[in-house]
């Protein structure tokens, strides 16, 4: 039911698209049969200088969980020269965020039989590098997985996790009755107040999360302290990583971080009446996250010598709320920039943007993970479509109206290829 609801939603937001069919080729030359990964780039000569790149979503458009999308074989089949190289720049820009950028790239290059490259993924909180004024600050994190590892990767440099401040407030989690504490224990004055909150990922505890962001919000980061009023504004918040919904291996969508957070916002302004806010929210449909993708595309071809400027960017994605979005709103950047009317993405001015000739965003939706075309008799006509897009970003069905509607990403990569005038 969840996943008819999710497919007729999207599909109201994308009716009246051209959807193209193309046959698809099934050849996987060159890619199966290999005894390891090849090479994903390297210095040197390239065929020619492509003008044009890829940005891929991960989850929906190459795999569903830990197993591989057939097409994407196909795909890269393309996308690769006989020597392993990639014949044009590609990124992989996914909202994971409990994850390294290093583990990323080899979890890709095993799952697509590629070497893949670190600086060729941007993961969701992979913009927080550019945060620097909150490095120093003393930040809780959540979220899960190497925690502490990630946010000191991003520049962090003394933070608290979420397990780490139950243990120092034993008397703060109490929703699970079996890990209450047993006896009252003596108050802590000596823990370092914090100073904000980096929401990296979904949390395995929610309720635990939940109770302790809470705690050190209306704190002021002394959860161990009374307070006579709650403190407004709050302290810093940065969050990456809105999807409301991802989808995996089940039939229907799975939560995702997205939904922590708007569990968080809701709690939030239910108790204290006023609206949780963020300092920085990263990770796709966000602008900034484009920006550091175009970096990373144009970076990639002056490695490989591509003389030629990359004007026109791919964004090839399964979610019409923030693959779509976020391509169409990235695409409405370019236009203003071109203009010279290009606002800052979210960085209070950090963010210097480099030489760049890139002129169009292209949005491509495919059918292999959140959007579905197969529902389209589960809705009725005229009906509004519900938007599952973040809270800070305005409802707009036009922007969630892909360029392009193809059945998966090999024929997305066939189709761009036609529209470049390249050989597939």
């Amino acid at each position: 039911m969840a996943a008819a609801f999710l497919g007729s939603v999207a599909l109201r937001a994308v009716r009246g698209l051209r959807g193209l069919r193309g046959r698809t080729a099934r050849s996987a030359t060159g890619l199966r049969g290999l005894l390891g990964p090849r090479r994903g780039y390297a210095r040197g000569p390239a065929e020619s200088s492509p003008t044009f790149g890829f940005l891929l979503d991960v989850d929906g458009v190459l795999v569903r969980g830990h197993k591989v999308i057939p097409a994407a074989l196909d795909a890269f089949s393309r996308l690769l020269n006989p020597q392993g190289q990639l014949r044009v720049p590609v990124v992989f820009v996914t909202n994971a965020g409990n994850i390294l950028p290093h583990s990323k790239a080899q979890e890709l290059s095993s799952l697509l039989r590629f070497k893949v490259d670190p600086d060729q993924v941007i993961l969701s909180h992979s913009p927080m590098k550019l945060f620097s004024h909150f490095h120093r600050k003393r930040m809780l994190l959540s979220g899960q997985g190497p925690l502490v590892e990630i946010a000191r990767s991003l520049g962090f440099q003394d933070v608290v996790t979420v397990d780490e401040l139950r243990v120092a407030f034993p008397v703060l989690d109490m929703v699970d009755l079996e890990r209450r504490p047993k006896t009252t224990p003596l108050q802590r004055n000596d823990f370092p107040a914090i100073e904000g909150v980096l929401l990296l990922g979904e949390p395995v505890r929610w309720e635990t999360s939940l109770q302790l962001i809470m705690d050190v919000l209306l704190s002021n980061g002394s959860p161990g302290a009374a307070q006579a009023r709650v403190p407004y504004p709050h302290l810093p918040v940065l969050a990456s990583n809105m999807d409301l919904l991802w989808m995996a291996e089940a039939k229907m969508p799975r939560f995702g971080h997205g939904t922590f957070l708007l569990c968080l916002e809701t709690i939030y302004r239910k108790v204290t009446g006023k609206e949780l806010r963020y300092d920085g929210l990263m990770g796709k449909p966000s602008t900034l996250t484009y920006l550091y993708a175009e970096d990373l595309i144009r970076q990639q071809a002056e490695k490989r010598g591509w003389a030629a400027p990359v004007r026109n960017l791919y964004a090839v994605g399964d979610n019409p709320m923030s693959d779509i979005y976020g391509a169409n709103l990235f695409q409405q950047h370019l236009q203003r920039r071109r203009r010279g009317q290009a606002q800052d993405p979210g960085t209070g001015g950090l963010w210097k943007q480099q030489s760049s000739g890139t002129q169009s965003c292209i949005s491509i939706l495919v059918c292999t993970g959140v959007y579905s075309p197969q529902d389209l008799g589960t809705t009725e006509l005229g009906e509004e479509p519900l938007f599952h897009g973040h809270r800070d970003f305005s409802f707009s069905p036009g922007l969630m109206e892909a360029s392009h509607v193809v059945s998966d990403i090999g024929e997305a990569v066939q189709l761009v290829f036609q529209q470049e005038g390249w050989a597939g």
